[in-house]
């Protein structure tokens, strides 16, 4: 968006009452300087004519009286300046601004299209880092000197003039006449800085003086922290973002790999809101976003910024880092380790057969470690004698003998009588 900067000099046409022709661009902006006393005291009025239409009616204050798209304010001269953002075909016409009481001005307004004043950009920095911009301009304004300012809570501040490069403190401007283009730099910001800036050309015509200006709103960013999280292609995720000192703030996510162009809210606080693939909510008792991904793809992976908004022009954020791994690959990992748990599984209880088999008496010895044991005070003790006779071979005596006798043991003799 452009503002049109317009310093004139008022004909006297009858009594005490004075007109001007001033022109604006169809979306661009409209900055008048009446070269008139503010006069504090004294209440304004500003009306549309022919119909009388009231715009600022009988309002006192001592710098600056708004109503919707339309400002008179106190410049640092003590002049009454008009300001009027956004201007349509509509607002073409005849307006009358007053003090009450002390002065009166018709002002014509033609509004006309350029495509080089509706453009309106946004530019965001770190604390500490340098901000850098660039306003266009026609082929007309090539040999005319340039003007910055900045649009404050009750004022429109000249910051910095340049002709071909100037610099003020932080401040610096150039312009690139074969480029047809303005630079701005402004080193080391801080939050103070952000705000609307406004870059434009004077033009000298007809005793009036005109600046066309684009609209820059300059973010300040403060980065609070880094994290790092990570997900799987086709599952589910939550992030929490953590203001503990912006409570009630409102905050948001967005993209850095796209400029934050799309930042995404709730909307309202305290409540679960759906914007686009993800769900939101921003929970004001504990200070957090939650940031529910329904469905992760490859495409959401990348560098975030969970962030709140400070005041209008300053945020503090968190810089998150959101890694998507590909879940069919982590299936396939999964699968290959369970089936190299069975194989192994089953290799052990092969090899385990195996030696049981080549040893039985080692088996059956193991077995026995299953057996109920008898108490001691039911232990047995055996005393098997073997006799062979001559006679017979196959003859033998066994005599067992119950004893209580505390032993584990079985006495086994055997005698031969030769003859």
């Amino acid at each position: 968006m452009k503002i049109l900067l317009i310093f004139f000099t008022f004909s006297l046409i009858s009594g005490a009452v004075r007109c001007v022709s001033v022109t604006g661009y169809s979306g661009g902006s409209l900055l008048v300087d009446s070269q008139k006393t503010w006069f504090s005291n004294y209440a304004k009025y500003m009306a549309k004519l022919p119909e009388w239409r009231t715009i600022i009616n009988d309002k006192k204050h001592d710098k600056w009286i708004n109503e919707g798209r339309f400002t008179l304010f106190c410049n640092n001269e003590g002049n009454l300046m008009i300001y009027i953002r956004e201007l349509n075909q509509h607002d073409a016409g005849r307006y009358a601004i007053e003090v009450l009481h002390k002065w009166r001005i018709n002002m014509t307004l033609n509004v006309e299209e350029d495509s080089c004043c509706s453009v309106s950009k946004r530019v965001m920095v770190n604390i500490g880092e340098t901000a850098n911009f660039s306003c266009e301009y026609s082929q007309n304004y090539i040999n005319k000197s340039k003007i910055i300012f900045k649009e404050g809570k009750y004022s429109i501040e000249e910051m910095i003039r340049t002709y071909t490069s100037s610099k003020i403190g932080r401040f610096s401007g150039c312009d690139y006449i074969d480029k047809k283009l303005i630079t701005v730099r402004i080193s080391a910001v801080t939050p103070d800085d952000g705000g609307v800036y406004l870059c434009g050309v004077w033009i000298y015509r007809h005793s009036y003086s005109y600046s066309i200006i684009n609209t820059v709103h300059l973010h300040i960013m403060a980065k609070v922290g880094v994290s790092r999280a990570t997900g799987h292609s086709g599952g589910r995720m939550m992030i929490k973002c953590e203001h503990p000192q912006h409570k009630t703030k409102p905050k948001y996510i967005c993209k850095e790999s796209d400029g934050c162009s799309e930042r995404k809210n709730p909307g309202v606080q305290d409540e679960w809101m759906e914007n686009g693939d993800v769900s939101l909510y921003d929970d004001t008792r504990a200070g957090v976003l939650m940031v529910f991904f329904r469905e992760l793809k490859a495409a959401d992976a990348g560098t975030y910024r969970c962030g709140v908004n400070v005041s209008h022009y300053t945020e503090s954020f968190t810089e998150l880092q959101l890694d998507v791994e590909d879940g069919f690959s982590m299936i396939i990992i999964i699968c290959v380790c369970v089936i190299l748990l069975l194989i192994g599984g089953f290799t052990l209880t092969v090899c385990k057969l195996r030696h049981m088999r080549r040893d039985p008496g080692s088996a059956q010895i193991n077995s026995h470690d299953e057996l109920p044991t008898i108490p001691s005070d039911e232990l047995l003790y055996a005393s098997v004698s073997f006799q062979k006779h001559e006679e017979s071979l196959s003859e033998a005596s066994v005599t067992v003998s119950k004893n209580e006798l505390y032993s584990d043991y079985a006495t086994v003799s055997r005698r031969m009588r030769l003859n």
